[in-house]
């Protein structure tokens, strides 16, 4: 059993002595073929410790059914398909049965059934799960469309379900779309993104990071930190941190979809009535991973707080409007990446 890991002992009816004893369970890495390819996954199996000739290897039906649906995951990881435990987690969101799945999404009965147990879903059918996994919304259309598969009110019920997912991740969802649809016309890397597509979780992250570390910071403040922050990044590594676009505005270079960006679930803000004037002041998340940002991006980010921490957002703005990558641009323009190669030296 070269290779293999003791994972623990089990007592049972052994099938190669025929006695009620402790056998081994073991664990090693093995491949099958999935779809014609070659998959390697890691294979469960038992040991007889009271054979001591022979083969003393045996797999019992639900272990060999187990080993099984870990290679079929392995290939669903390997072409990025949902796995068998997602699809379940799709469904039991909404409160669906197997079939009732099905007849939201217009399958047959046993569709789900499979695919959470024996069969690999095609891309197309794993994009529908996908679709309803991420958007309430279009579960709900969907409902909305086959209702009369559902009785009623089995129909009421599973809608109510589905608001409250819409309630508790969907504006997420719905909020990033906004922000990702500003940015369609900047699908391609290019000299406007920093030759790199827009990363929100990163946005979200470096958000977080400038708010822990910054007192008192207001939105015109921190989407101009936002320009320091992808500038100075490219400037040293010839990619911006973020992907965001900036555009020349009065108030500095701000990102394109700010606005959006503010109503992002995972970016704390609050607003502040100042003298009738709403002000938008932001706060770190203490839920965002740390390990978005990499040693390499943090340098940055505490270089630039080192600089502009004690800077109001009136000095702050001054001192960007004399920044190169402002004064050669005009007014409504996106701003060339190019340029943070001329920004002043910290």
């Amino acid at each position: 059993m070269a290779n293999s890991t003791l994972i623990g002992k089990i007592h049972m009816d052994c099938p190669i002595c025929n006695m009620l004893h402790e056998v081994e369970e073991w664990a090693r890495m093995t491949s099958a073929t999935m779809k014609g390819e070659k998959v390697f996954y890691e294979e469960h199996f038992y040991v007889c410790t009271n054979n001591q000739t022979g083969n003393s290897e045996f797999q019992t039906e639900r272990l060999t059914n187990n080993n099984e649906m870990t290679a079929r995951n392995a290939y669903r990881k390997a072409h990025n398909l949902l796995t068998s435990d997602e699809i379940v987690a799709v469904r039991e969101n909404y409160g669906l049965t197997q079939v009732e799945a099905a007849r939201l999404l217009g399958w047959g009965e046993a569709t789900i059934a499979r695919y959470e147990s024996k069969a690999i879903q095609d891309e197309a059918y794993d994009t529908m799960l996908r679709i309803i996994q991420e958007n309430p919304l279009k579960a709900i259309a969907l409902l909305d469309k086959n209702s009369d598969k559902f009785p009623e009110a089995k129909r009421m019920q599973i809608r109510t379900k589905m608001v409250e997912r819409l309630d508790s991740y969907g504006k997420e969802y719905l909020s990033r779309q906004v922000l990702m649809g500003a940015y369609v016309k900047f699908a391609v890397p290019s000299d406007f993104n920093g030759y790199k597509l827009l990363d929100i979780d990163k946005v979200e992250s470096l958000v977080s990071y400038y708010a822990e570390r910054i007192a008192d910071l207001y939105k015109c403040q921190l989407m101009n930190l936002l320009w320091y922050a992808d500038a100075l990044y490219f400037k040293t590594y010839s990619n911006s941190m973020t992907g965001l676009v900036y555009c020349h505005e009065p108030a500095g270079m701000l990102p394109v979809g700010h606005a959006s960006l503010a109503n992002l679930k995972n970016v704390n803000v609050h607003a502040e009535e100042d003298c009738e004037v709403v002000k938008y002041r932001f706060y770190p998340n203490t839920t965002l991973d740390s390990f978005e940002l990499s040693k390499n991006e943090t340098a940055i980010l505490d270089a630039i707080i080192a600089k502009f921490r004690n800077y109001d957002v009136s000095l702050l703005v001054s001192y960007v409007q004399e920044e190169a990558a402002y004064t050669q641009t005009d007014q409504g323009n996106i701003i060339p990446y190019n340029l943070a190669k001329k920004m002043r030296a910290f």
